[in-house]
């Protein structure tokens, strides 16, 4: 997700406030409760802020040139706000000013707006220069700046330090420094992936809606073309071939209805309805209506199991089941075979117990490691060259995760690549009467 470019200048209009703030504190702290020894410095450092923002608020006309260079602008503008604040706390007691923890606001900051390694390198920034002020002071390499509070105006030239104490305080300023990193990044990443994933599901909406449209356009003419070979069909029924051929494109004309019906269905709005499906059967009607060519020579099996009813939508498995068989048919161009296997999983899947697996394997060219955490994303594909969408497979995750189930895949290159469907069992006490049935299942080959 893309934080607008506003967020640069926030942090300019930010700072004037921070600067007008700082002065009125250094001048408060001086001059009203008299704790800061030496305040010239801390006005010139504030002087420095104010010069610095002007200079970026002179600059905000050139950060439309793009997202890098408003990263850019925002990396500079925290650089110079830990440097300033790093010398402010110098010059006012940094182990013992109250005012230490400020650093988190620029992790924050720097954790929302930036990605990569930034933040963590605003937070090793911080964390080195703290911990080399505290380790300089304390050793006597530079001068110390200590507050004069009331309970230390009996000894002179301040409480001295302790290395237990710069310890304990270090320990806790870097410990919240790198866990507000940790929170804001991890924050921002959980934010670009739901953005992505609505990103995504606008679009399937979208291609949805325009597929629903081409499948009402496809089924109005169709009831014309079934009349009219209706009435072909009564002038020749005295020829058995041209009866045959009459039939045959009555049966073709059907499938295109009940698959137009379906895509709209498909389209619509509304979720799955669950119910008791026999995952074994499902199997048997994709096998049927699969229609692998014969040139190129890939033999079907199937190793349908002794599996309970799931819960899921028959024809919404089927179309899974297909796409899934169609991509295994393609990822084979010299020939393969193609396995539909079906297993109860039992208490190996830590996920929910009972469920039922529907594996579909083939033998080729298999997909490489990289691709495979990309391969359920929208319109990744890589048969580009060959009409693939990357539509399928984002669309089978979809649909099995609205029927509660997983896709899992695993691939070897060269050796063929296994997508399991797992399903979760169907619930007796919702479909008691379905559960009663037999589940049919056997074993062969196609």
């Amino acid at each position: 997700m893309k934080l607008p470019p506003e967020g640069a200048r926030w942090l300019v209009s930010l700072r004037w406030l921070a600067c007008v703030t700082l002065i009125g504190t250094i001048w408060f702290s001086s001059s009203v409760l008299g704790i800061l020894a030496d305040a010239v410095p801390l006005y010139v450092i504030a002087g420095a802020m104010v010069g610095y923002n002007l200079l970026f608020r002179l600059s905000q006309r050139d950060w439309a040139g793009g997202e890098a260079g408003v990263d850019r602008n925002i990396f500079l503008q925290v650089t110079c706000d830990l440097v300033a604040l790093t010398l402010l706390l110098y010059f006012a007691d940094l182990p013992r000013n109250p005012f230490l923890f400020y650093f988190t606001f620029h992790m924050i900051i720097a954790g929302m707006y930036l990605r990569g390694r930034a933040p963590y390198f605003f937070a090793g920034l911080a964390s080195a220069m703290v911990g080399a002020v505290m380790l300089l002071e304390y050793l006597g390499w530079i001068p110390g700046h200590p507050l004069r509070y009331p309970s230390d105006a009996d000894l002179p030239g301040g409480r001295p330090l302790d290395g237990v104490y710069l310890m304990g305080v270090y320990t806790a300023f870097a410990s919240t420094v790198w866990i507000a990193i940790y929170f804001t990044t991890s924050i921002r990443r959980y934010v670009d992936r739901t953005h992505a994933e609505l990103r995504q599901k606008e679009k399937l909406l979208g291609i949805g809606q325009l597929v629903a449209g081409i499948a009402h356009q496809i089924a109005n003419p169709l009831d014309g073309l079934q009349n009219c070979l209706q009435r072909i069909g009564e002038r020749v029924k005295n020829d058995p071939h041209l009866t045959e051929y009459v039939q045959l494109m009555v049966e073709a004309l059907q499938r295109i209805e009940r698959t137009a019906k379906r895509v709209q269905a498909f389209a619509r709005p509304h979720g799955i309805t669950l119910q008791p499906t026999d995952v074994n059967a499902a199997v048997e009607a994709t096998l049927q209506v699969l229609g692998v060519p014969h040139d190129k020579q890939i033999r079907i099996e199937r190793e349908l199991g002794q599996v309970p009813p799931v819960q899921g939508d028959p024809y919404t498995l089927q179309e899974v089941l297909f796409n899934l068989c169609t991509n295994a048919i393609a990822a084979m161009p010299h020939g393969g075979t193609l396995t539909l296997r079906t297993l109860a999983l039992g208490r190996n899947d830590e996920d929910q117990m009972g469920s039922v697996a529907v594996e579909v394997s083939d033998t080729g060219v298999g997909v490489a490691r990289l691709h495979l955490e990309k391969i359920f994303e929208p319109f990744f594909t890589t048969r580009a060259d060959r009409g693939g969408t990357g539509l399928g497979l984002s669309l089978c995750r979809m649909l099995i995760s609205e029927m509660g189930g997983r896709i899992e895949v695993r691939s070897v290159l060269g050796q063929g690549t296994t997508f399991t469907v797992i399903l979760n069992p169907a619930d007796a006490r919702r479909f008691p009467r379905a559960l009663g049935r037999k589940t049919p299942a056997g074993e062969g080959k196609a």
